[in-house]
């Protein structure tokens, strides 16, 4: 990087600082009354940076910071500091970039100047690889997510860098342990689970295949919630990850784009529209550099931050008492990003989520907009912005930017509308996270019409230009045909058609027969019916979604008219009520049956949009992109089946086997010959052949108990419990939810309990393989029945862990505040995972994924990547259980019809718990969901009775396989072998040629 030589003579008021630098990156101003700093800049060829200081206090001394002292004959530097160089640059960073008090060199203080060290390594390439796609000018992926679960950065960017055994030895020489050093790190908080997880992962196998592209996201201030587990469950708390500063992002005070919000649309002289009025507010550029493995490339995360000008801090109220609505202004606009995922129970809180999405669309696409008007210089050819930019919508959040591309290009850059529509879908791909219709993300047209007057009308064209497809694929001559076609694709949900297409569209007559009231009555009761058994599926809309990529709540998709329908339904009990006091039976009867319906609320559907105004669609594993174009979308795929794709997910092995296992990474490395399997994950598969290598299993083995020990270390530390390293660790992290069952295997564990309880001693030790159990997760804080959920699970630890009948024999534990730091120290620890949601309703998943690379075996249902991993693990190597995904629809039908008959074992449960053996609380609303035939929050929706028996049965197979530990390390070190196809870097190359059409552009 370049260095600047410094010198400084004090004398008095004044001291004068001569300065060489090529540098981009480092800037000093400072003004005081009786000081004056004066720079000197001229260029060079060789960088140092140091500072010379001459005091009458003191004698001359040297501080310097050697990790950006370098020879400056290329521009892409190959120094490679030393452990006594870096020692020397976090000393210089705890002296001059102070956060803390120069008293003490204490663990926080420590870390903040290793990673400001690291960080300036990374900013050489940072800016080298910036300046370098630059010049080139070549094709730019841009990927945009509501989540980037990034996790701890130290380890992983000094891992990437290859300098983790320089700076373990210079922290070592300061007094410190490295590992100790990076637990003072807070994860970032910017996601919740697998959506954003694998956004980061995609980051990093896209920096290390040196594809260029950047991520945009949003920068929250609290987070989704910090966890709490407490005697009543789970409780909330905002997170503090920013509280003292995040060490690793720089704030660009000059990339600041403007968002406005409400107002109206006015046609001006020149006939264009013009959105004007309303709310506007500041989006402000903070960088996160994204380090490759093994390489010079290090591409950029770029977060969003929201603010008002300080003009919109009222003054004149501040000092006149009303300090609230002084600051309302400003208050409004920082609160998008305060939290992840705000709740939206009430208006307020989809407006603010609204505002959220609009907000990361309209900011990244100015800004790219920006960059490609700037690379193309005095020549801007619009066409040729999908040759130079792609832009992935991972999920429906970033769906706005279709409609704010349009805006940008109509509006702002001159262009017409078929001109900027070619340009928009040739630009913006989407991939999907979803499996059922039901939970597609969909918004009120009546908020999106306020908030966003303009896009509003940018849709209902996209939504004609539909139209006239759809009429003239299928023509006008089937009605029914016509209209169902209509009713399925049209972005636009319960909206009359446009009046252009009346005289093309005429409804054939219907029979004259008349219909009597009752008819209406009844077909009016099925209809009400139909809306409530289908509500009933609303708390479960995030059934749909992947657990491992989509990690929002239950209730976070729910439609955003919800409220409002349920006020327009008060209103009408309200009327009901009072006109039944007035008017008699028989006339009231009569006037029930002559009511009008309420019209279903208008809705815009996100998803329909993605579809169309993309160029490609993606599902995230095999079954779930068959479920996309098979069901989801199929008239779309119909239509346009060269669109749909698959592109099953995957996990980088940097983070999720080198630097959180290295035990592992070691034994990998010395059996196979070589460390090239951290790029090339294929090489794993040569551990096959060594599988029944008895040196090898003994190695296996040993790894596996010293991470157990760890995580023996972190229960005890999170929890107060004591756990026997020895048993089998049974583990199930992931977002808490119905459709993942986590309800299901805490009744298995019940049960387990129960017939330990109804044994001796001896009988229960021969019969039972010693098991530690362990959840993690967070539910959604108005998902209520995910919550009692969690609260179940720690009842049942209570009472099991104090049982000294039961002893070591089982353990239960709810591990608090579940992030990647966390599952960094579970997953090398893993023994058995569970994937257990009911089948067809997970996208893909990729904790299991990890799980499987590190050699854990996993319990799981046909379902997302299980399908694809137990092709690759091998059959033997994976315990199946539960109904097929094609089998569900027929099963629910047959529980409605009151044909399913419960097993004794799964009544067994439920009885027991009603007993009251795990406390005073009830679950009479947690068990109740599993019984009964039909009805809201009934009907064991997620078929836990169902695969109990199956489950449980299953579960002696796990035992029976764990005696045999010979046979269980081999089966363990086959999953790690046959994991190899689940790498993002596989991912990402097919990402790259099948939809980006971006290549690798690697640095000099």
């Amino acid at each position: 990087m370049a260095a600047s030589q410094f010198s400084a003579t004090r004398s008095g008021a004044e001291t004068v600082w001569h300065c060489k630098s090529q540098s981009k990156l480092i800037d000093f101003g400072s003004r005081k009354n009786k000081s004056k700093l004066l720079f000197t800049r001229t260029l060079n060829r060789t960088r140092s940076f140091s500072f010379s200081v001459k005091s009458v206090l003191d004698k001359p001394h040297e501080i310097k910071n050697p990790i950006i002292e370098q020879d400056a004959a290329s521009e892409f530097s190959s120094f490679t500091p030393d452990a006594a160089s870096i020692a020397s640059s976090i000393k210089y960073h705890a002296e001059f970039t102070p956060l803390f008090s120069p008293e003490k060199f204490e663990l926080p203080k420590a870390f903040f100047a290793t990673a400001q060290s690291v960080r300036d390594a990374l900013i050489v390439n940072w800016n080298a690889t910036n300046n370098h796609y630059e010049k080139l000018n070549a094709k730019q992926a841009y990927y945009l997510s509501m989540e980037f679960l990034q996790g701890r950065a130290l380890l992983n960017a000094i891992g990437n860098l290859e300098l983790d055994g320089a700076y373990a030895e210079a922290l070592s020489k300061l007094g410190h342990k490295l590992e100790n050093v990076a637990n003072q790190e807070p994860d970032a908080a910017l996601g919740n689970g697998g959506l954003g997880r694998l956004a980061s992962c995609f980051l990093d196998s896209l920096a290390t295949l040196n594809y260029p592209a950047w991520g945009y996201g949003l920068r929250y201030k609290y987070g989704l919630f910090k966890q709490l587990i407490t005697k009543d469950g789970q409780e909330e708390v905002a997170e503090d990850w920013l509280e003292m500063g995040n060490p690793w992002e720089i704030v660009r005070n000059d990339v600041s784009y403007p968002v406005k919000f409400y107002g109206k649309i006015v046609t001006g002289s020149d006939g264009k529209q013009h959105w004007i009025g309303g709310e506007d507010i500041d989006a402000v550029a903070y960088d996160v550099p994204i380090p490759g493995y093994k390489t010079k490339t290090t591409i950029n995360l770029r977060l969003w931050s929201t603010k008002a000008s300080s003009q919109n801090f009222d003054l004149y109220a501040f000092n006149s008492g009303d300090h609230t609505k002084a600051s309302e202004a400003l208050a409004n606009a920082e609160k998008i990003c305060y939290v992840l995922y705000p709740g939206d129970e009430s208006m307020e809180g989809k407006t603010l989520r609204l505002k959220q999405q609009y907000t990361l669309c309209s900011a990244s696409l100015q800004d790219i907009v920006a960059r490609f008007e700037r690379r193309s210089g005095a020549n801007v050819k619009w066409e040729e912005f999908p040759e130079k930019v792609a832009v992935q919508m991972n999920d429906t959040h970033p769906t706005l930017c279709i409609p704010e591309l349009m805006r940008i290009l109509i509006d702002l850059k001159g262009l017409d509308w078929k001109e900027a529509w070619s340009i928009t879908q040739r630009t913006v791909a989407y991939t999907n996270h979803t499996v059922l219709p039901e939970a597609l993300e969909k918004w009120s047209l009546e908020l999106m019409e306020k908030l966003l007057p303009r896009h509003v009308q940018i849709i209902q064209m996209i939504d004609e230009e539909l139209i006239q497809t759809i009429i003239s694929e299928y023509g006008t001559a089937d009605y029914n045909l016509l209209e169902k076609k209509l009713k399925e694709m049209r972005i636009l949900e319960n909206v009359d058609l446009p009046a252009k297409f009346a005289d093309l569209i005429v409804k054939p007559e219907k029979s004259s027969t008349a219909v009597s009231s009752e008819e209406i009555e009844e077909s009016e009761e099925e209809d009400e019916s139909a809306d409530a058994e289908k509500s009933s599926t609303a708390v479960l809309s995030e059934e749909i979604e992947e657990s491992e990529e989509k990690d929002e709540s239950a209730d976070a998709e729910k439609s955003s008219t919800a409220v409002l329908s349920e006020e327009i339904e008060e209103s009408e009990e309200e009327d009901e009520s009072a006109d039944e006091e007035k008017v008699p039976v028989k006339k009231r009867e009569k006037e029930k049956k002559k009511k009008v319906v309420v019209e279903p609320p208008k809705l815009v559907r996100m998803a329909n949009l993605c579809v169309v105004g993309g160029h490609a669609v993606n599902g995230v594993a095999e079954i779930h992109s068959e479920i996309v174009k098979d069901e989801v979308f199929n008239s779309f795929y119909k239509l346009w089946p060269n669109k749909f794709q698959n592109k099953t997910n995957g996990v980088t092995p940097r983070r999720w086997i080198r630097f959180c296992n290295p035990d592992l990474s070691n034994i990998i490395k010395k059996w196979i010959g070589t460390e090239d399997w951290v790029l090339n994950t294929e090489k794993l598969a040569e551990l096959r052949k060594f599988a029944d290598n008895q040196d090898l299993q003994a190695q296996w083995r040993e790894a596996k108990r010293n991470n157990k020990l760890k995580v023996v270390s972190l229960i005890k530390e999170r929890t107060g419990y004591s756990v026997n390293p020895d048993a089998m660790f049974d583990i199930q992290v992931k977002r808490i939810h119905e459709y993942k069952r986590q309800l299901m295997n805490i009744m298995g564990i019940v049960y387990r309990y129960k017939k330990m309880k109804e044994m001796s001693a001896s009988g229960r030790k021969s019969k039972f393989v010693p098991r530690v159990c362990m959840f993690g997760g967070k539910a959604f804080s108005t998902y209520v029945q995910a919550k009692r959920i969690v609260k179940f699970i720690t009842d049942v630890g209570a009472t099991i862990n104090h049982d000294p009948s039961i002893g070591d024999l089982l353990k239960v534990v709810f591990v608090p505040d579940y992030n990647v730091s966390v599952a960094e120290q579970l997953i090398p620890a893993s023994e058995l995972s569970q994937h257990i949601s009911t089948a067809g309703m997970e996208a893909s998943g990729t904790s299991n994924m990890k799980f499987a690379m590190n050699g854990c075996i996993l319990i799981g249902t046909l379902d997302g990547a299980n399908v694809e991993i137990r092709e690759e693990v091998g059959e033997d190597n994976f315990f199946l259980f539960g109904a097929k995904a094609h089998e569900i629809a027929g099963l629910r039908k047959e529980r409605a019809e009151g044909k399913f008959v419960p097993d004794p074992r799964f009544e067994e449960v439920k009885e027991f718990v009603k007993s009251g053996v795990f406390g005073s609380y009830s679950y009479d609303e947690l068990i109740g969901s599993l019984e009964g035939n039909e009805g809201f929050g009934q009907a064991d929706y997620f078929l836990v009775g169902k695969d109990f028996p199956s489950y449980i049965e299953c579960q002696e197979k796990v035992d029976e396989a764990y005696r045999d530990q010979k046979r269980w390390t081999r089966m363990s070190i086959l999953n790690t072998a046959g994991s190899y196809k689940f790498s993002s870097d596989r991912t990402i190359h097919e990402y790259a040629k099948d939809i980006w059409n971006i290549n690798p552009v690697e640095l000099p």
